[in-house]
């Protein structure tokens, strides 16, 4: 098993911590080999951001993703930019709340409203990222939920641990329902 994951958006998101978070999810909680790589803009706020994750069962000879299994994306450039590479059978999961999908990709769209629900369920527009892993977890079983949960813990900032867990939470009962 290989899977190739692209999570993008723009600077802000925490494009790049989700991608930390589900790397070691799947790495020390899973026990997959796993490798995350990042690339964004100059900008601090509002360029082009992605974070990529390798998860295998077997060794990782090529750190990079080539065609994603799954994209995530937080950012209508970012869907505009990504969602031609994904493969026949991947799978992308959007925030709906920020990105208007186009009919030609001819993979499976989930749509959730990842931002919305960080900013009415949660109170922190923030976790926006958080949503949108707990959805693709759901939707993936990439990684275990509880794996998860652990990841967020040690890798957000001290005393977010526990909005960020309910926002896994809501992101996995927003595609469920």
């Amino acid at each position: 098993m290989r899977k190739e994951v692209r999570i993008s958006g723009f600077g802000g998101q925490g494009v790049i911590l989700a991608g930390v978070v589900l790397g070691r999810a799947a790495a020390v909680y899973e026990g997959y080999n796993a490798v995350q790589t990042q690339s964004y803009g100059p900008e601090a706020r509002g360029g082009a951001s992605r974070s990529d994750v390798i998860v295998s069962d077997e060794e990782i000879m090529y750190p990079y993703v080539r065609r994603p299994h799954y994209l995530v994306t937080m950012s209508q450039e970012a869907y505009d930019r990504y969602a031609p590479q994904v493969r026949e059978d991947g799978l992308i999961v959007y925030d709906s709340t920020l990105v208007e999908p186009n009919e030609e990709h001819d993979v499976e769209h989930v749509g959730v409203p990842a931002t919305r629900i960080a900013e009415e369920q949660l109170g922190l527009r923030i976790v926006a990222n958080m949503v949108i892993l707990g959805a693709l977890r759901e939707l993936t079983d990439l990684v275990s939920e509880e794996a998860l949960k652990r990841a967020v813990r040690d890798a957000v900032p001290p005393g977010t641990e526990e909005v960020n867990v309910r926002a896994v939470e809501q992101g996995a009962r927003g595609v469920r329902e």
